[in-house]
């Protein structure tokens, strides 16, 4: 396991990539089909990574408090060649067994996490209703698998966002397994 910490490809203001990707519901979902919610939190996961499996919990908080308002997306680019609990089958059983109710796409190319600049999972990207990045970072303070959260990090923020008030920090790295590129990265 590589550990690693999230960077800055995408700036505070940036428009979040497009993308066109299949759902665990065997369905192609894009971007703009999101158009609708204030909010959009783009989170790059995986299933195996430890990392991931200590903060699904604190996901479907955040999926369950703000539904109605902020669109979740989890994305899977690692390549399950070498991690076959990634593939997408094992994507549909992991989020049945979780009890994932948010979209949950694969990204087969690993172009979205390369235009994103994912580098681990979990790696939040939180955009406002024009799909400018106004967040990127941890989902709360919690860095190792073992430990307790005393800070909800992107609930804070999505609420500060959701009630009009300035985002202060708009980069707080997230840590997590690297994703698992294919061999020959393009």
């Amino acid at each position: 396991m590589v550990l690693l910490k999230s960077e800055v490809v995408l700036k505070a203001g940036d428009k979040a990539p497009d993308f066109d990707l299949l759902g665990i519901d065997n369905m192609k979902h894009e971007l703009l089909e999101y158009k609708d919610y204030k909010g959009l939190l783009v989170v790059f996961m995986c299933n195996h990574c430890p990392y991931v499996q200590a903060k699904i919990n604190a996901l479907i908080e955040v999926y369950n408090k703000f539904k109605d308002e902020i669109a979740i997306i989890g994305i899977n680019s690692n390549d399950p060649t070498n991690y076959p609990d990634d593939s997408f089958e094992n994507m549909k059983k992991f989020a049945k067994e979780k009890g994932i109710k948010f979209t949950y796409l694969v990204d087969e190319t690993q172009q979205i996490a390369k235009r994103y600049g994912a580098v681990c999972t979990p790696d939040p990207f939180l955009f406002d209703q024009d799909r400018k990045l106004i967040f990127h970072g941890r989902i709360d303070n919690a860095m190792k698998p073992e430990d307790v959260a005393t800070e909800k990090t992107m609930i804070l923020n999505i609420e500060k966002f959701l009630n009009g008030k300035k985002i202060e920090r708009d980069f707080v790295p997230s840590m997590g397994c690297s994703i698992k590129w294919k061999s020959q990265q393009t």
